[in-house]
C-alpha cells in the first residue's frame, strides 16, 4: 500500500473544512471541555484515535503509518487523589526496508501508564506513575519481544486561554528476547484556545524521543518541530475533539522519518 502525501493533506483539509461547516459549537462550557481534552491528566473519560503518517522512513524512503488507539479512564482514589490510566495500542503499516521485503501490517507493542494526580486545585497540575510496555507485536518488524517498565511524570498549567506543560517518561527492558531497551519520551504541549473561536484552538505537541541504546550517537535523538489546529465540537450529542498537526524532524536517526502528519479524532465523555 503506497500512501500519497498530497492526497493525505487534501483529505485532512477536507476533514477540517467539514468540521468548520458544521458550525456546531458547544455550550458555554466549550472552553473548559477543550482544556480538559488538551490536559493528559484531566478527570475525563475519552477515546483518542490518532493517526501518524511518517514520510521518508528507512533506506528506501518509504511511508510508515501508525494508528494509535488511546483509551483514557480516570479513577477516584479517596478524597485527595485521582488515578488516570492511559493505554496506547498501535496498529502499524511498516514499509519494506530492503528490496526483497514487503510491507508488514499488524499490532505493535502496547504502552500502559497510570498517573497519580492530586485532586486539589492549584496553579500547576501534576501526575506521576508507572509505565509498562507489553510485547503485543504481531511481527518482529513491528516491535521487539520485550517487556519494559519505567516511570512517567507530567506537569502543566492552564492560565487564561492556554494549556501548557510537558510529559516525560523513560522505560527499560525487564524481560523477553532481543536487544536491551532504554528509551525516553519527552512530549511538551502548548495549546491556545481562541477566544470566541467556537471551539477552535492552536496546538503544538511534538514527541521527542531518545534511544539511549543506539550504537551511533547520531541515532539517539528524534526532535520534531511543528504544530497545527484543532476544534472541539459536537457530533449530534457526542462531544468531539479533532486536530491536525504537521512536524519536521530537525534531528533524526539515519533512517528516521523526515516529517510527520498527525490527525486525531477524540471522543469525549464528560461527567
Amino acid at each position: 500500500m503506497k500512501l500519497n502525501p498530497h492526497k493525505i493533506l487534501v483529505s485532512a483539509l477536507v476533514v477540517l473544512g467539514l468540521m468548520a461547516a458544521m458550525g456546531n459549537a458547544l455550550a458555554d462550557d466549550k472552553q473548559t471541555l477543550a482544556k480538559d481534552a488538551q490536559n493528559p491528566i484531566a478527570s475525563l473519560i475519552s477515546l483518542p484515535l490518532q493517526n501518524n503518517t511518517n514520510f521518508g522512513v528507512g533506506p528506501q524512503d518509504k511511508t510508515q503509518n501508525i494508528f494509535n488507539i488511546q483509551p483514557v479512564y480516570p479513577f477516584s482514589i479517596g478524597e485527595n487523589w485521582n488515578l488516570i490510566t492511559r493505554a496506547v495500542i498501535p496498529v502499524i503499516s511498516q514499509p519494506a526496508f530492503t528490496p526483497d521485503q514487503s510491507r508488514e501490517f499488524g499490532l505493535g507493542n502496547t504502552s500502559l501508564t497510570g498517573f497519580f494526580s492530586p485532586k486539589q486545585a492549584s496553579a500547576w497540575t501534576w501526575g506521576v506513575g508507572p509505565t509498562f510496555v507489553v510485547p503485543t507485536n504481531t511481527d518482529e518488524r513491528l516491535g521487539q519481544d520485550l517487556w519494559s517498565a519505567g516511570a512517567s511524570f507530567v506537569a502543566l498549567t492552564l492560565p487564561g486561554n492556554w494549556v501548557m506543560g510537558a510529559l516525560i517518561s523513560n522505560v527499560w527492558s525487564v524481560g523477553g528476547s532481543g536487544p536491551d531497551e532504554n528509551g525516553m519520551l519527552l512530549q511538551p504541549f502548548l495549546n491556545y484556545n481562541i477566544p470566541d473561536g467556537k471551539g477552535w484552538y492552536l496546538s503544538s505537541v511534538p514527541i521527542i524521543t531518545a534511544n539511549w541504546e543506539a550504537e551511533d550517537s547520531s541515532d539517539v535523538w528524534t526532535v520534531p518541530v511543528g504544530g497545527g489546529v484543532g476544534k472541539v465540537f459536537k457530533l449530534g450529542k457526542q462531544p468531539m475533539n479533532a486536530q491536525m498537526q504537521a512536524f519536521y524532524n530537525v534531528v533524526k536517526p539515519e533512517f528516521g522519518a523526515n516529517w510527520q502528519l498527525r490527525l486525531q479524532l477524540q471522543f469525549l465523555f464528560p461527567k
